[in-house]
């Protein structure tokens, strides 16, 4: 990971692929150090589907599933709350569940604590991880792999998305 600066003002975290592929790992070592053994893992759409996936392989977990939520709009841009979007998880499934919720990073938390509060509601153990804490949120996370106050460039979202050619 490098330090980039936009137009000399704002510094950014740039996680790469390679910077991923160890933060996932180390990520998932903390999980299986703890004793916590996810029988489900549970991204949050889009940000978490990458880890999430990425988790699934590390921890060995079969059955994986998303939530989708909006909030975010752009860089530093968000709707007035987070939204949950169509279509939802399969609710009776995961009753009673050890559950591993995931996503990229946990800003002000507020998507985080929507997700948790929803799946718990359902009687699942759930827990948290992300790749990024900023001191922001309302909720920590139960995992995290490293903590920041900056501006997090990921490598599936650095780009622009592809446009079909002229």
């Amino acid at each position: 990971m490098a330090d980039d600066r936009d137009d000399g003002t704002n510094e950014r975290e740039i996680l790469t692929w390679e910077g991923f592929g160890a933060a996932t790992r180390e990520l998932a070592q903390t999980i299986v150090d703890s004793g916590f053994e996810p029988e489900i893992v549970i991204a949050v759409a889009r940000g978490g589907m990458v880890p999430g996936g990425a988790l699934t392989y590390a921890l060995d977990v079969k059955l994986t599933d998303a939530i989708n939520v909006e909030f975010y709009t752009g860089i530093a841009q968000t709707l007035p709350d987070p939204v949950l979007l169509a279509p939802l998880l399969d609710t009776e499934s995961i009753r009673g569940r050890r559950l591993l919720v995931v996503d990229d990073v946990v800003d002000s938390g507020r998507t985080m604590r929507l997700v948790i509060d929803l799946l718990r509601r359902y009687g699942a153990d759930v827990r948290s991880a992300v790749l990024y804490s900023k001191p922001t949120t309302v909720i920590a996370p139960d995992y995290s792999w490293r903590d920041t106050d900056r501006w997090i460039a990921f490598p599936w979202s650095a780009q622009d998305p592809v446009t079909r050619r002229a």
